[in-house]
């Protein structure tokens, strides 16, 4: 099949769309708000950390229910109005004068884009072919990292310049590619929702109880699906990679080797173009849950080197070797970030039934809130004061995840009764 950026049918060219839009404006948020907020707002770095925690806290918590609310009322509305709701709460900063007032707005934006996760995620799955979803979020994510890019370059004008007008320009971009994004999404064909009565009549062999699941026709099923939730625990465990590139490498780089301070936005950006160029590529290796979790176990080994090389940058060596050693662990990493995602996309997907997926996406979109709140804790103690050490620890505890997933996957899917289940043998490879 030929590589293909661009997706096939007229409902993805618009959701990816809608998804750099909104991209390019997150990128500009990201690169300037927490300056923003330090240097216009006066909020001290201590309060904006804890601001943020509570919030993403509060996020986590909204997915499953705001997913629901997409399962019943429509993804495409739901996702919508979300969209819109994020434009007025990014307009809303810009009165934020002290901690209560950003505290609020703070927790309002996390529960907006947690359920717009969420919403967004069920939507792909009722205007994309089952088949086909791992290859259309991988070209999402594509276009994500592309907007990411441009929107941090934009950001970056705010940072040069330094003013309050810059800065509030900053966030009005943002305001306004939330704003266009819900008016874009709103332009998708209808998905419609799914009452519970109208799916238990309509699929009554798939919503009687079965061993670790509870019948789907009520309530918040995800929650009491034991096996689903191990699964998004142990994909929750290899998010943690994500506050490796934001925040620990460029504090390792300064605590390390503080010649080379530059590199760290220079690792963001080969990032940004790795996903954007290979995402695609990688997806394609996943074609269902046996190759999922198989991308998933190679993501753990690669991440696990990923980190050995990270750790080798802390011995005594030349400046040019610490920096071809940091150079080589960021493309590893984006490697094994790759392929975690193509192959969690899939998982997600395949495991959930088919009119619960709002809220079963989100709450496996709650792992990067948890990644968020408590990984940039969890990771500065572990490697910045462990060193070497720590970082073998991390991908020891990445390479454990990523085979874990294999059997966690198989138990989940005994109890799909609308899967059949693989082979007893096709998830549980060696490591």
């Amino acid at each position: 099949m030929p590589f293909r950026l661009r997706p096939a049918s007229p409902a993805q060219r618009k959701l990816a769309v809608a998804q750099l839009v909104s991209a390019i404006g997150d990128g500009a948020y990201y690169t300037s708000s927490a300056l923003y907020f330090t240097r216009i707002v006066g909020l001290s770095p201590t309060r904006l950390g804890l601001g943020l925690a509570v919030a993403w806290a509060i996020g986590s918590l909204a997915g499953v229910p705001l997913g629901h609310l997409a399962d019943r009322r429509g993804p495409r509305g739901t996702a919508a109005a979300l969209a819109l709701g994020t434009a007025v709460v990014v307009a809303a900063f810009l009165t934020v004068r002290s901690f209560l007032p950003f505290l609020a707005a703070a927790c309002l934006y996390a529960t907006a884009q947690s359920g717009l996760g969420a919403a967004r995620q069920a939507l792909v799955g009722g205007l994309v072919p089952e088949g086909e979803r791992t290859a259309a979020l991988a070209r999402l994510q594509a276009t994500l990292n592309a907007g990411l890019a441009v929107g941090a370059a934009l950001g970056g004008v705010a940072l040069t310049v330094g003013t309050g007008a810059a800065f509030r320009a900053a966030f009005a971009l943002t305001a306004l590619g939330f704003l266009t994004t819900g008016l874009l999404l709103l332009r998708l064909p209808v998905v419609p929702g799914s009452a519970p009565a109208a799916a238990s009549a309509s699929a009554p062999a798939t919503s009687r109880t079965v061993p670790g699941r509870p019948a789907r026709d009520g309530g918040f099923a995800v929650l009491a699906d034991r096996r689903y939730v191990v699964v998004a625990l142990v994909n929750t465990v290899l998010l943690l990679r994500m506050p490796l590139l934001s925040l620990v490498i460029p504090l390792w780089i300064a605590d390390r080797a503080p010649q080379l301070g530059w590199l760290g936005s220079g690792l963001f950006v080969l990032n940004t173009l790795g996903v954007t160029l290979f995402q695609v590529r990688t997806a394609r290796a996943v074609t269902g849950l046996r190759s999922a979790a198989r991308t998933v176990r190679q993501a753990g080994a690669v991440l696990l080197a990923s980190c050995a090389v990270f750790a080798l940058s802390a011995a005594a060596v030349p400046l040019w070797a610490t920096a071809a050693l940091l150079v080589a662990g960021a493309v590893l990493q984006v490697v094994g970030e790759m392929k975690q995602s193509a192959g969690s996309w899939q998982i997600a997907f395949d495991l959930a039934p088919a009119d619960r997926l709002g809220q079963y996406q989100g709450f496996f979109g709650t792992g990067v809130a948890v990644a968020r709140t408590a990984g940039p804790l969890l990771l500065t103690t572990l490697l910045l004061d462990g060193g070497g050490p720590g970082w073998l620890l991390l991908g020891g505890l990445f390479l454990a995840a990523g085979c874990a997933m294999g059997p966690a996957v198989r138990r989940a899917e005994r109890d799909r009764p609308w899967r059949t289940p693989v082979t007893t043998g096709a998830l549980t490879e060696a490591c």
